[in-house]
This record gives C-alpha cells, structure tokens and sequence, in this order.
C-alpha cells in the first residue's frame, strides 16, 4: 500500500533529475559532433551540433546548480543530499559549503567550471575549438555520468543528488506519513564550518577543471599533427591552470591553518598530496614548453608533461572518492560505488595520451643539436626533471593502498609520513630553489660565461651574508636541511629581485617570472622557519592536567606537558602572557572560549598589551568527541596559535531526560543531610543558619481527609541566609491508618528543600532531612598555545607569486595577440 507522505515537495527532485540525464545527454552529443567536425572540418554541421550541445550541456549544469542550491536553501530534508550535508541551523555561508561537501556537489562544481572555461574557448579557441573541444566534452561526459544515480544491467551508474532520503534509506521512521516533521538534517562537518570552505573548494575545482584545456590542446595537436601550433594558445591556460590550482592549494593551506587542529599549515595528507603532484608536473611543463619555444629544444617532455597533468587530476580523484585511502589519511574518505568509473574516466584519458604519443612519435619535432650547459633551457629541462622525480616519490608513497590493493601486498605506508616527506622532498625543494635562482642569468641558446658568473657570485655573496644573518635570528643552525633550504631560498631571492631590477629598467618580459619566482622564494622560507622553530608556550611545567582520562605524554596536543588548566576568572602566568579564561559563548552546535592574554609591565604591573581569543570547540561523537577549531592573533614577526584540547564535559550539556513517572522531585539536589533537633536548635547550612522554631499542631494538608486517629504535626524552620534575609518553611509529617508519610518544603530562593521524617519519642528528637542544590561548578578548559614565527612570509609568497603568474599570463596574451596581427 502507497503512503501518502506529508510535506514532500518532488518536483525539483524530478526536474532535477531530469536535467541530470539531459546533461550528460548534451556532453556526449556534443563530444561526437565535436570529434566528427575535427575528422572532417569541412562539414560545418557538426561543429554546429558540437555548439548545440554544449549550451544544452551548460543550461543543463547550471538549472542543476540552482535546484540543489534551492532544495539546500529550503531544507528540503525529503532528499538526502540535503538531509546528509546541510540542517536547519546552519547560516547561509555554510549553506553554501554544505553545497559541495558531497561528492555529487563537488562533481557539480568541476562541471560547472568546466562549462565556463568551455564558454571561453568557444570564443577564444578559434580554428582550435573542435579538437579541443572533443577532450573537454569528453571529460564532461565522464563527469556527467557521475550524477546519473541510474541502474543499467544491475549496476549502478553514479549517484544523483536528487535521490529521496527514503529511497536511500530504510528505516521504521518512513512508515509514518508525516517523518518530515520529526527529522532535521545531519549537518555540515564540524571542520568545514570556516569561511575558507566557502572559497577554497571552488578555487581549488576551477584548478582542476582548468586542467584539462593544457591537455586538450597538447592532445590537439598531435591529434592534427599540429605539433608546434598548439604551445602558443595552450602556453597562457597552463599559467592560468597552475596559478588557480596554486591558490586553491595555499587556500587550503589557510584552512588547514585556521580551522584544523594539527596545529600547521601543510602534514604531508594524501588528499594533500594529490593535488599538488600534478601542479608541480604543470609548472614543470610551463617551463619546458618556454624552453622549446625559445630553442627547439624539449618538445616530447613539454608535450608529455601537459597530458599527464591532467590524467594526475583524474587519478587524485579516484584515490580521494574511492575510500581506498581511508586508514591512510585524517580526511574522511567515502565510495560512492563509483570506483569502476572513476577508474574508466582514468584509463580513457591515459590511453588517449599514450596512444597519441606512440601514434606520433615518428613524426615529434626533434632538435639534432645538444642543448648548450650555459644556456637557460639545459638548465630549464634539469628542473623540471628534478619536479618529476619529486613527484614520483610523492605519488609512489600516496599510493601504496592502491599497490596493495592491486598485487596483493602487504608494504606499510611511513609511520611518520611527515618526516618520510620532509626527508625526501626537501632536498628536491633545495635543487628546484638553486636551480630557480641561477637560471635567471642565463640566457636561451647560449650565455657568455662571465657574465654568468659574475651575476651568479654578486648575488651568491650577498645571500651567504643574509642567510647566516637568518639563520642566526631563527636558530635554524642545528639542522642541516634547514641550513641549505634557508640559504637557497634566500638565494632564489636574491638572484630573482635582482632580475627584477633589469626587468624594471627594460627587460619587462622577465617581470613575471621574477616575480613568480619571487615569491615562492618567500613561500619556501616562510614554510621552513615556521615548520621548524614554531614552539609551544603553553608549557606546563609540572606536566599535570587533573582532566581524567586527558592525553598522554609525547601526544601531539595532548601531551599534558604542553597543555594549561583554566579555571574561570582565574588568572595563571604564561611565559610572558597572564592568561585568563574569562567565559564562553555558544553558538550551537560551537562553544566559543573566551581567553584574555594580557602582557604585563614588570616595573610599573600596568598593562602593555590586552586581547582577546575565541577558539570554539563542539562536542562530536561521530568524530571522537571535542572537536576544537583555532584561534589566532596575526602579528607582523609571528602568530599566537590557540586550541581547546579539553573542557567541561557538561557545561553546556543539555540536562538528562527523565520519565515524568520515575521524576521524584530530589533529581537536582545533592545527597540530604539528616538531622536530629529540638525546638529552638540552630544548624547551619552552606549559606546561612536556619532554627527550628516549633511544631504545629493545627498542620493542614489540601485534599487529605483526616481520621480521628491521624496525626499531622508541621515544623516551623527560619532560614536565615548570609545577607540576613529570612525565609520560612513548614515541612508536614503525616500518620495515617498506622502509615508515615511526610510533605516537603522548598525554600527555592536558597536551593533548600526540608523534610520532617520522624518523630523519635524515646529520644526525645525530631527528625529532619535537608537537601541542597549543588554549587555550581566552575567551568574550565584545557588549551594549547603555539607560537609560529615569520609565518607570514609563507602567506606573502603565495599573494606575490600569483600576481607573478598573472603577470606573465597577461604577457603571453599580448605576445599571441601581437603575433596573430602581424
């Protein structure tokens, strides 16, 4: 029997849907009329049809977007995408977080990007538009798929967002008609509620979706046998790509920074590392497709580096959506059930790059003279050779589950990943840095060797002096990594503000480069001084947290060594800091912990310097209980990096549930103090004194008839509080039928509750029970305070080394257009 369900709203859920097929539907339509135009560019239909499909595909991807933004909006928890990410509590900006918090909307946003970068090239790409067209249709298609949520032949092909919380689910709840209105949604990721999650996943995806236009126009031309023809249109997307993906990496960075609590900016995650193996594999190929422009030289690896780039996209994301880096990674992996599509997408794009590069090889340009050892695009071809093999190691590493899964093998990933990767690609970071510096004075085809060197050592002598200086201030002295990547970054530095200087005084075309450079010099050393002399300052001398059950020594944020107790109001001295926890606020589900830090003048005790930190952390069963999330006071030299470890369990907890028929009315009292008295005895209570002043015999009690026999006598009590005011109570002892019975008596404005229990003839004593409201607990927290220096050199590289790539892409697009118009 159908149930009518109540309050379900299935028309955006179906036109939804409806869309969803539409626009896979379009992607393929428009990717076969696209490769047929590039077959037979003659017949103009098809690049018509290419055209045709693609803005269906667009109006598609976007009437998607706007219905699932809708159903968010709205809570709309009949569907479990909405159910599964977003509740009603959430503000707007997390409403568009929880957008893409699912695989479904991530796949929705690479779409999208993919649509506008798309909608560019088809004004942009010209006589290039069909083939390169036919790769990003292709890739529109596989991703497409991936929101289908359709059976074919017993297997399910993707998963769409529209799918109904009860189709997904089965639970007694759907029984009822009106299930609406008992549920709310899961919510968003205690971690994702930051304002980095609104921008750094769709900074990150359209570095993802950019990525495709360097392969499609190196697939293009070797595909038309145009194979020095495509490097000019494709050079200024490869910047662009690199330099989107690049923030989006630093964006995440921030976030990491900011909202996670392992304390950094960067730990060497596979999710992690996934997205910067195939930038480093672009900006390798950035630079030998201006090595081959300018000699000839390299055109195979240029060519080689642009294709896998992106097939490495595809491949991060395989190995983030298909759960098989979950006991790898602190990042919540899920399969969706799409790991044999994800591997499809993969193997599609893997076998086009092969099957071009093989089909073409005979006929790859090729330079028969040996590049010269003193010229620009030798030493062009080393760096990106070293960024390769750097990438190697990292993608080796990441991807043991995968090793293991398909041979059977049992090799264990690092225990100490961060140090395993640290070991390996610092010294890949100390070559790239060396080489970023000295190339700068070479010149392409062939330099003057003098001049080399005599530019080389200027700015070599000066970066000695500057590195020992830094290497002093920071006491970086005890590692000898830290030695060489100090030096060479500071030398990149060097070397590159120096070329800078030339480019302002006529060589504009270097500005970008330069300043590129530039900046990931700082971003290096910025990375390096904070990674390796960031010290805690919450340092607890007598290494002891009385928080049972808290943290054990060596553990990085609990080690009760490097953790302080607060107590509210109660002021403790921190290094240089006199700490306060001077309160909290909710915001639910957070619990934001005001801390005061205050820096004292010894000689006067007035106060020099005065903030405030709010960290906030939420109580998560799901992710293993407190879940703190930073704060952090920016100054110019360092940061004061602040985490909740612990707090009071209950001092926000919501009070038990109790059963009205088992509530007795003492549930809110402590255990009761009993008393034996005599008219006129005086006893104390935590905040006063209270006397028995008599017994009434004339008691009453209200809809209790009494018999002959029944005796009912009160007690008259004073209570007598510290400011004197008095309160009285008159507790009521009962006999009935042979039965004790007593009525107590609350004094509420004191938190007291009397009971007159019994009469004891023999002793001549009356017996009287008090109950007393607990004191209520001070509150408390446990934190962990970290002091990162010079981090802001980290962050400055990155602003300096996009407005580099930005620079120089502006360049490429004035040199094509000059060229196109000669």
């Amino acid at each position: 029997m159908d149930i009518n369900y109540v309050g379900e709203n299935l028309l955006p859920g179906k036109i939804g849907q409806f869309f969803v097929v539409l626009s896979f539907g379009a992607a393929l339509f428009s990717f076969i009329s696209y490769f047929f135009a590039t077959k037979s560019p003659e017949e103009k239909g098809w690049k018509t049809m290419g055209r045709i499909g693609f803005m269906i595909n667009a109006l598609s991807v976007v009437t998607i977007g706007t219905l699932l933004f809708y159903m968010i909006y709205n809570h709309m928890f009949e569907y479990y995408y909405v159910w599964s990410h977003s509740d009603t509590s959430l503000p707007t900006h997390y409403i568009i977080s929880s957008f893409w918090e699912g695989q479904e909307g991530s796949f929705w946003l690479w779409m999208f990007w993919q649509v506008v970068i798309g909608t560019v090239l088809l004004f942009r790409a010209k006589s290039w538009e069909s083939p390169v067209m036919t790769f990003v249709m292709l890739c529109q298609t596989f991703l497409g798929s991936m929101l289908l949520g359709v059976e074919i032949l017993g297997s399910r092909i993707g998963s769409s967002p529209f799918i109904l919380l009860r189709e997904a689910m089965d639970a007694p709840i759907f029984k009822d008609p009106n299930y609406l209105s008992m549920i709310d949604g899961k919510g968003l990721n205690a971690l994702l509620q930051n304002y980095w999650m609104v921008i750094h996943p769709p900074t990150l995806f359209l570095g993802f979706a950019s990525m495709i236009v360097p392969f499609a126009y190196a697939a293009a031309g070797l595909w038309k046998r145009q194979y020095k023809e495509w490097l000019k249109p494709g050079l200024p997307w490869a910047l662009f790509a690199v330099m989107i993906l690049g923030a989006g990496i630093i964006m995440g960075s921030f976030w990491a920074y900011e909202a996670l609590n392992f304390g950094g900016f960067w730990a060497w995650d596979p999710v992690e590392n996934v997205s910067i193996i195939p930038w480093l594999t672009l900006i390798a190929a950035v630079h030998v497709i201006l090595a081959y422009n300018h000699s000839g030289h390299g055109y195979f690896t240029a060519t080689l580096l642009s294709l896998i780039s992106f097939v490495l996209v595809i491949y991060a994301s395989y190995l983030t959506r298909s759960g098989i880096l979950g006991e790898t990674s602190v990042h919540s992996f899920t399969s969706l059930g799409m790991s044999g599509q994800l591997i499809a997408f993969n193997l599609v794009f893997l076998l086009i790059m092969i099957g071009l590069l093989v089909w073409c090889r005979k006929e790859l340009p090729r330079t028969p003279k040996e590049e010269e050892i003193y010229s620009r695009e030798f030493w062009l071809f080393i760096g990106a050779l070293v960024l390769t093999v750097a990438c190697v190691q990292m993608i080796a590493t990441t991807s043991i589950p995968v090793f293991n899964a398909l041979f059977g093998t049992k090799v264990a990933p690092p225990i100490d990943p961060i140090a395993h990767y640290n070991k390996w690609q610092g010294a890949f970071a100390v070559v790239v840095l060396l080489l970023t510096a000295v190339t700068q004075f070479l010149k392409y085809k062939r330099t003057d060797a003098s001049k080399f060197w005599a530019s080389t050592l200027a700015s070599l002598i000066v970066s000695i002096f500057l590195a020992a200086g830094a290497i002093y201030l920071t006491k970086t002295y005890t590692n000898v990594m830290y030695i060489l990547l100090m030096f060479t970054g500071i030398f990149c530095v060097v070397a590159n503000v120096r070329i800078l200087g030339d480019a302002i005084k006529g060589k504009w075309k270097l500005t970008g480069s330069a300043v590129s450079h530039i900046g990931f010099g700082f971003l290096v050393l910025g990375a390096l001084v904070a990674a390796a002399t960031n010290e805690v300052i919450s340092i607890n001398q007598s290494g002891y947290i009385g928080v049972k059950n808290f943290g054990k020594e060596g553990d990085k944020f609990t080690d009760p060594g490097e953790n302080l107790f607060l107590t509210e109001g109660e002021p403790i001295q921190m290094g240089e800091y006199r700490i306060t926890y001077i309160g909290d606020s909710v915001a639910a589900p957070n619990v934001f912990y005001h801390i005061k830090y205050e820096k004292i003048d010894e000689e006067t005790g007035k106060v020099k310097e005065s903030f405030v930190l709010s960290p906030f952390a939420q109580n998560n069963p799901e992710m293993g209980g407190l879940i703190g999330t930073p704060d952090t006071r920016h100054y110019l030299t360092h940061d004061i990096y602040t985490l909740i470890t612990a707090a009071a369990a209950d001092s926000h907890a919501p009070l038990s549930k109790v059963n009205a028929d088992e509530q007795t009315g003492f549930e809110d009292y402590e255990e009761p103090a009993t008393f034996l008295v005599n008219i006129g005895d005086t006893l104390r209570y935590r905040n006063g004194i209270f006397v028995i002043e008599g017994v009434n015999k004339s008691a009453k009690l209200q809809n209790i008839p009494l018999k002959e026999n029944d005796v009912i006598l009160g007690l008259k009590i004073k209570v007598i509080a510290a400011d004197q005011k008095e309160y009285h109570a008159e507790p009521i002892f009962l006999l009935k039928d042979g039965h004790a019975y007593d009525f107590n008596k609350d004094v509420e404005e004191q938190g007291l509750k009397f009971r007159f229990t019994n009469i004891l003839p023999d002793k001549d004593k009356l017996e009287i029970m008090l109950y007393q409201k607990p004191l209520p607990e001070k509150k408390w927290i446990v934190f962990k305070a970290i002091k990162f220096p010079y981090i802001n050199f980290f962050w400055a590289g990155t602003v300096i080394m996009t407005i580099g790539f930005i620079m120089a892409i502006i360049r490429r697009i004035q040199e094509n257009k000059s060229k196109a118009n000669a």
